[in-house]
């Protein structure tokens, strides 16, 4: 079965996007970030284990509500052991280096630093459970470390190329206060496309994920290069419902063409019922209260428990957000 990343890359490419062209991708690659708490609780209180968060990616794919799911490589062989990719239209991902600003494991503290590259999964182990992976970098101003995050991207590169492995592109705001002459937003920007201007269409990213930095910048790096550089955003944390589709009508708004969003699907009441709301904010061109009102109503008439009331759920806590509506 075609899936339908690739027929929705070519109409994005082709300048003929409709809302039902937007690309939703689910991170499920949590297990490379939080490890044993990457599942969640369970009633007891206690850590679930990972098959638990592994039937929730098996229950999203079957949905037909995401392009992508992105994995871990373990993740990613256990799944298509099984063959749940096989005869539907989403496409596997891996990630394919865990950085050291994505270790969040309980206790730790490495986000507080300037990342370090790392790379767990190797790419000719990748190549025969998943067509697709994630690169992740983060630029900090500083001379030093943004030429070895280059260097090493490069290197990537070169290995993907052979490999023969696509990958698309995540850039992260550093978790540490970053020293610019102007706005952080503008500076990244140029750093995207700096990077990228002298890579070769054979090896550079599918398409693009950073971090929402308001209307300005996304409307400027989404128009910058459109036909080649397609730009998503990325989720951040769980948040109220109303933050999740609230971030999602702003990006789609501004040029955004992709979602990929982790713990504001997984930590919601049902990852089903929470994406189907992301698609209906998008694709019937609802606001983002409606969209919380109707999922809602999805909720009760699931007989499930919402974790917090419609009013409180109606709540922006997001200050970017809020800024914007």
């Amino acid at each position: 079965m075609s899936k339908t990343l690739n027929r929705k890359l070519e109409t994005i490419r082709a300048g003929a996007y409709t809302p039902k062209d937007f690309i939703i991708a689910d991170a499920k690659d949590g297990d490379m970030a939080f490890g044993c708490a990457s599942p969640g609780k369970g009633a007891d209180g206690r850590m679930k284990p990972l098959r638990a968060y592994r039937d929730d990616m098996v229950r999203v794919t079957n949905s037909g509500l995401v392009d992508i799911m992105l994995m871990s490589l373990s993740s990613a062989e256990v799944l298509g052991a099984e063959g749940r990719f096989a005869g539907n239209g989403v496409t596997p991902a891996v990630r394919l280096n865990d950085t050291s600003d994505i270790w969040h494991v309980r206790g730790g503290s490495y986000p507080r630093h300037m990342m370090k590259n790392f790379r767990s999964a190797r790419l000719d182990r990748v190549k025969p459970v998943a067509p697709l992976g994630l690169y992740s970098v983060t630029f900090y101003n500083d001379l030093e470390q943004d030429h070895r995050t280059l260097q090493e991207f490069a290197d990537f590169r070169n290995e993907a190329s052979a490999a023969g492995v696509d990958y698309f592109l995540e850039v992260f705001n550093p978790q540490i206060d970053v020293a610019t002459q102007g706005d952080f937003a503008t500076y990244n920007n140029d750093m995207i496309a700096r990077c990228l201007a002298g890579v070769s269409r054979h090896e550079r990213p599918v398409f693009l994920k950073a971090a929402y930095n308001g209307p300005a910048a996304t409307e400027e790096i989404a128009g910058y290069d459109p036909e080649n550089l397609i730009f998503g955003i990325l989720g951040g944390g769980a948040g109220t419902t109303r933050d999740c589709l609230e971030l999602i009508r702003q990006a789609e708004k501004y040029g955004a063409r992709v979602a990929l969003f982790g713990r504001k699907i997984y930590y919601s009441e049902d990852s089903v019922l929470m994406l189907t709301a992301m698609r209906r904010v998008i694709e019937n061109r609802i606001t983002s209260e409606e969209g919380v009102r109707a999922y809602h109503g999805d909720l009760q008439a699931a007989g499930i428990t919402p974790f917090r009331t419609l009013e409180d759920d109606l709540q922006l806590t997001e200050s970017l957000l809020k800024a914007n509506v």
